[in-house]
């Protein structure tokens, strides 16, 4: 297929310009910014796991602490009928 002077295929689910230049990007350039792409997915993965991990850690913290309000504030009932 032609567009715009350059002659592109159709390979591997991908438009690859015959000449080895897709849009003045060539062959190494754009396998570079894939190989970057990849990282940069993997890295934003990596990080969605930890803010998750922390989300975790978060609701168990706070759920503690609601229970430990919440003794302290029977503890504090006994102690005032005691009086």
């Amino acid at each position: 297929m032609n567009l715009a002077g350059q002659s592109l295929k159709f390979e591997n689910g991908q438009w690859i310009a015959e000449t080895g230049i897709s849009g003045g990007v060539d062959r190494r350039e754009a396998q570079r910014l894939r190989r970057r792409n990849q990282q940069l997915e993997e890295e934003n993965n990596l990080l969605r796991l930890k803010v998750n991990i922390l989300l975790d850690m978060l609701s168990e913290t706070t759920a503690e602490s609601h229970l430990m309000e919440k003794e302290l504030d029977e503890l504090k009932s006994v102690g005032r009928r005691r009086k």
